[in-house]
C-alpha cells in the first residue's frame, strides 16, 4: 500500500506522526466506452462552450455555478487562502462512546501507520483508548477538505473513519410515517419469529459478490473465445395471500435453509380391543354348550343353510 497522508494525531500536547492509508478498495470490474466496430478507446475533448476552443488542462479552473447561471471562478490560490488549520494534523476533540455515532455518518475508512519515532505514543494511545471502550472524535483535512471523524482500534490499527457533517444527512420525509398503519399482533408476533430463526454472528467471509464472479467469468470466456454459459434463472414463487401467511412461508424457508428438520408428527397409539364383558363371555359359553347339544331336525336345515352361504 501506498501513503496518500502524512501528518501527526494531536492528543493533548502529545504528538502522534502517523501515514494515512486507504483501509478499503473497490473490486468492480473496470470498463472503456469503445468503438464497438474496432475496440477504439473513445476519447474527449475539453472544449468550451462560449468560444468553441479545446482548453489545455493547464488552463482549467473550477467554478462554482450560482442560480442564476452566472459562474464564479476559483483559481489555485483562492483555496490556498482557505483557513484549514488541520492541515496535517488529526486534532482530538473529545472521546464518546461508539454506539452515539450513528453509522450514517461514516464516509470512507483509513488505517494510520506510526513513523519509526512515533511507535512509542502510537501504541500508548492505541492501548488506551481500546481499553476505555470509546472512540475518539477528531478533525482532519485530507485532499483539500475539512472532516469530521471517529478514531478507533482494529486489529491492533487505528482505522480513521471520516464523517459527514450534520447537515448532509437527509431527513426521511416520506408520506408513510404520517400514516396510520396497523399491524396485527399475530403479524409482529411472525416477523419476530423469523428473526430470531434468521439470527446468527455475523462472517462477511460466507457472502461473495455473485454478480462480480458471473461479470469476470464472461470476460474470461470472451478472452478463451469459448461459448458462455448463462446460469438458469431461478423459478420465481407465487406470492403469499397475506402479510402473516408470507411471514409463516418465510420462516419455515429460514428453518429450511438452516437444515432445521420439521418436527415429525406425533403417532396415534394403537387402539387396543375392547375387553370381552363378562355377559358376552357368560353368552359365548351358553351358546357353545347349546352347540354340543342335540337339537331338533327342523332347526339344523337352516344351519346348514347359513354354512353353505358364509361359504
Amino acid at each position: 500500500m501506498r501513503s496518500i497522508w502524512k501528518g501527526a494525531i494531536s492528543f493533548g500536547l502529545v504528538t502522534v506522526p502517523v501515514k494515512v492509508y486507504s483501509a478499503t478498495e473497490q473490486r468492480d470490474v473496470a470498463f472503456h466506452q469503445v468503438h464497438r466496430k474496432d475496440g477504439g478507446r473513445i476519447k474527449y475533448k475539453r472544449v468550451c462552450t462560449v468560444d468553441g476552443e479545446e482548453v489545455p488542462y493547464a488552463d482549467i479552473a473550477k467554478g462554482h455555478e450560482l442560480p442564476s447561471g452566472e459562474m464564479v471562478v476559483l483559481t489555485d490560490e483562492d483555496f490556498a487562502d482557505l483557513p484549514l488549520s488541520t492541515s496535517r494534523r488529526i486534532d482530538v476533540l473529545q472521546f464518546v462512546d461508539e454506539e452515539q455515532v450513528d453509522p450514517i455518518y461514516f464516509a470512507k475508512s483509513y488505517y494510520l501507520e506510526p513513523d519509526q519515532q512515533g511507535a512509542k505514543p502510537y501504541v500508548l494511545l492505541r492501548d488506551a483508548l481500546e481499553q476505555s471502550g470509546r472512540v475518539a472524535i477528531v478533525k482532519v483535512a485530507l485532499r483539500q477538505r475539512e472532516s469530521l471523524a471517529t478514531l478507533r482500534v482494529r486489529e491492533g490499527v487505528f482505522v480513521l473513519e471520516t464523517m459527514l457533517w450534520p447537515d448532509e444527512i437527509r431527513a426521511p420525509a416520506f408520506p408513510f410515517l404520517d400514516e396510520d398503519i396497523e399491524v396485527r399482533k399475530q403479524e409482529l408476533t411472525m416477523a419476530t419469529s423469523l428473526i430470531e430463526t434468521m439470527e446468527g454472528d455475523f462472517d462477511p467471509g460466507e457472502y461473495k459478490d455473485a454478480y462480480r464472479e458471473a461479470l469476470q467469468s464472461v470476460i474470461d470466456a470472451k478472452i478463451e473465445g469459448r461459448e458462455v454459459e448463462r446460469p438458469e434463472a431461478e423459478a420465481e414463487e407465487a406470492p403469499a395471500a397475506d402479510l402473516l401467511s408470507a411471514l409463516r412461508a418465510s420462516v419455515e424457508a429460514a428453518k429450511k435453509s438452516r437444515g432445521e428438520k420439521k418436527p415429525a408428527a406425533r403417532k396415534a397409539p394403537a387402539k387396543k380391543p375392547a375387553a370381552k364383558s363378562s355377559s358376552s363371555k357368560a353368552s359365548g359359553s351358553s351358546r357353545s354348550r347349546s352347540a354340543g347339544s342335540k337339537q331338533p331336525a327342523e332347526k339344523k336345515a337352516p344351519a346348514k343353510s347359513r354354512t353353505r352361504k358364509s361359504a
